[in-house]
């Protein structure tokens, strides 16, 4: 992508607050899943979240990156009160959302919104975008004025650089850019706390992901969002994350500071993600000799008795190919990872893989 960091926002720790308004607490979920035609169908369980756990605070963003498979959309939605945890809870702003009753949680919602992965597909082609965005107001504010509906759709619309007069224009006269401008816009219309990006950017073009990018950035400052960014861009998250949290088979690998990651990875799979990067300059990426990933990740409805990375880990011994590790903190992160006091001694910070971003 491109994008550098500057040094002032690469952390929101003077913005945050202390009390964490998120926390995810050692969170599974499973898929029931049919197999087999109707005469032998049987019951599958597929583990898609196993005993995840972290915190958001006020204005921080958390990026979220793994492989597809990986379980990062499934938790967007658990984090949003659309499905319900097997076990562990997520607590918003001091209540656990799934002990919430339906008209509870119905109020909830407006505090937590989603940002779709496609932005053409996520607007009803049928609706004017004006409609599209009055719609959560008539829905949450029914006795609120149509003036005052208007009046809120116009001015989001210009918060987000689309402009007021194309209120009546239906979704299919924009651009994918410009739909994903509507999208977020749909998003912020009630003021929600906290604005899940589920891939937000990766259906657009790189000129155009810069700038939604920089949009959000912009947005959550005056708004003061926290926000979950899930992507498979890198260097996306990199951009504008103050944490990352890397997951693996619908486990949590590493969780660490953006820049504390990217400078020194610990878990082998987070060093794998980052080497296997193109670097956007011939002679550094032909004289790269890390293959980055080998293999493919193991199926989710079989996984590895031991740690879930084991069979693609060139670091593996016996004991994790036997017994899955737990996340635990490590110096300045959280970890899952037998080996990591070892390792760390071999992954020092100039092993990290060469980049052509200053």
């Amino acid at each position: 992508m491109g994008m550098n960091k500057p040094a002032a926002e690469s952390s929101a720790t003077a913005t945050v607050t202390t009390q964490p308004v998120l926390t995810v607490d050692k969170v599974s979920y499973q898929y029931q899943i049919s197999s087999g035609d109707w005469l032998h169908r049987k019951q599958l369980s597929l583990q898609a979240l196993q005993q995840v756990s972290f915190n958001l605070h006020r204005g921080e963003t958390l990026g979220v990156v793994g492989e597809s498979g990986s379980g990062k959309s499934t938790l967007a939605r658990v984090v949003l009160g659309l499905l319900t945890p097997d076990e562990g809870q997520v607590c918003w702003r001091g209540e656990i959302l799934h002990d919430l009753d339906e008209e509870q949680l119905r109020s909830k919602r407006k505090e937590l919104q989603l940002v779709f992965q496609d932005p053409q597909a996520a607007l009803n082609p049928r609706m004017t975008i004006g409609e599209i965005l009055a719609e959560p107001l008539n829905t949450f504010f029914p006795k609120m004025a149509p003036v005052q509906v208007r009046e809120r759709v116009r001015g989001m619309l210009k918060m987000v650089g689309i402009l007021p007069n194309q209120v009546n224009r239906y979704a299919h006269e924009f651009s994918g850019g410009q739909c994903q401008r509507i999208g977020i816009a749909r998003a912020l219309i009630l003021n929600p706390r906290l604005l899940v990006c589920d891939e937000p950017v990766s259906a657009l073009d790189v000129s155009i992901q810069a700038q939604i990018i920089h949009l959000l950035q912009d947005l959550q400052r005056k708004l003061q969002l926290s926000m979950i960014f899930i992507a498979h861009d890198l260097s996306v998250v990199r951009y504008i994350s103050d944490r990352v949290l890397v997951m693996y088979l619908g486990q949590v690998m590493e969780l660490a500071d953006c820049d504390a990651l990217y400078a020194q990875p610990l878990h082998p799979y987070t060093r794998a993600l980052i080497q296997s990067v193109p670097i956007p300059d011939p002679d550094l990426e032909h004289a790269h000799t890390e293959r980055g990933l080998r293999g493919e990740p193991p199926s989710p409805l079989s996984p590895p008795v031991g740690c879930p990375f084991s069979t693609r880990c060139p670091y593996a011994v016996d004991r994790c190919h036997q017994e899955r590790p737990l996340l635990r903190p490590y110096k300045d992160r959280l970890i899952t990872c037998h080996r990591v006091e070892e390792l760390a001694d071999e992954f020092t910070a100039s092993e990290v893989r060469p980049s052509a971003r200053s």
